[in-house]
């Protein structure tokens, strides 16, 4: 009786389905981190957003008053919160005077602060 070549055995059968199981692991694994990746990524584009618009719009108070810097609204506050983030500023000095913008959001390994300053020329 000859025997042909065609076809594989079961012992390769089942190793390519281990290396193949292997592989789907490995992708769901990896789908699950870059979810959570991208889930904080907008976290922390919301987080500068929200503290570059304070940051803009304390900037803009400075500078509307003659002389500058005298505006009721340019002041310290805070805490605020907005779309998951709490924001709060601190002014510092006289002249110039730095602005500190202290952003907070929460992650799963805990809360997370990104500060932004600047000076302002009063």
């Amino acid at each position: 009786m000859k025997r042909t070549g065609a076809g594989f055995t079961l012992i390769e059968v089942l190793v390519a389905v281990v290396v193949l199981a292997v592989g789907v692991t490995a992708l769901v694994g990896s789908s699950a981190m870059v979810t959570r990746m991208v889930g904080r990524g907008q976290m922390e584009t919301r987080a500068a957003q929200l503290a570059s618009k304070r940051l803009e719009t304390l900037r803009r108070s400075a500078y509307s008053t003659s002389p500058r810097c005298t505006a009721g609204t340019f002041a310290n506050g805070g805490p605020s919160t907005s779309q998951g983030v709490t924001e709060s500023w601190q002014l510092t000095g006289t002249n110039p005077r730095t602005l500190t913008v202290t952003v907070s959001y929460k992650t799963s390994r805990g809360t997370h602060s990104d500060v932004l300053t600047t000076l302002i020329e009063c």
